[in-house]
């Protein structure tokens, strides 16, 4: 009888990154033929609470929670464009799929969930132009690859093992370059 040591292959990690919100970019929503606006200022995530995020598919609490803030699976990075999200999905079922469904193109847009801060001016109404403007968001309560976004500027796609790896070796290699620049400059 022969024993041998069984390996399970090398677990990849299920990376999805995209924009959950984009900055000065407006939804668009119909009401009875008549349309309305809302635009997220580029300051409204100035004082949020987004201490715990979780990602979601479709806002849906029927489905398990596919990353989160708190245990670092999920980052938010607010940059120049809007809110940048990266997430490591869960090794589930539900999480492969999502990543299958991301991945191929399927789901490919993303939305959010939040409270305006509405005892600090959190929104303003233009009657002319019907838009309203999202001036300060109190709380995100998660953000979410979606089916069908309010906001269709939003992104959401998969990140394959490889491009992953080839982007830790550009980031150390300009650390290296860097580095050598300082260490230069003080000759």
């Amino acid at each position: 009888m022969e024993i041998r040591a069984v390996t399970e292959p090398e677990q990849k990690e299920m990376v999805v990154e995209g924009y959950a919100i984009r900055f000065d970019e407006p939804a668009i929503f119909d009401f009875g033929g008549e349309e309305f606006r809302e635009i997220i200022d580029k300051r409204a995530l100035d004082k949020a609470d987004m201490r715990d995020v979780p990602f979601k598919y479709n806002h849906s609490d029927n489905v398990m929670v596919m990353a989160r803030t708190r245990n670092k699976t999920l980052e938010l990075i607010r940059d120049e464009q809007g809110l940048f999200i990266r997430a490591t999905l869960a090794d589930t079922t539900a999480g492969r799929d999502l990543y299958t469904l991301i991945k191929r193109g399927d789901i490919d847009k993303m939305s959010f969930s939040f409270t305006v801060d509405y005892d600090n001016n959190g929104d303003e109404y233009d009657r002319k132009t019907r838009t309203r403007t999202i001036k300060q968001i109190k709380k995100i309560w998660d953000v979410a690859a979606v089916d069908t976004p309010a906001y269709d500027t939003t992104s959401i796609s998969a990140r394959s093992f490889f491009e992953l790896e080839r982007e830790k070796e550009r980031k150390a290699l300009d650390r290296a370059e860097l580095r050598l620049k300082l260490i230069i400059k003080t000759f």
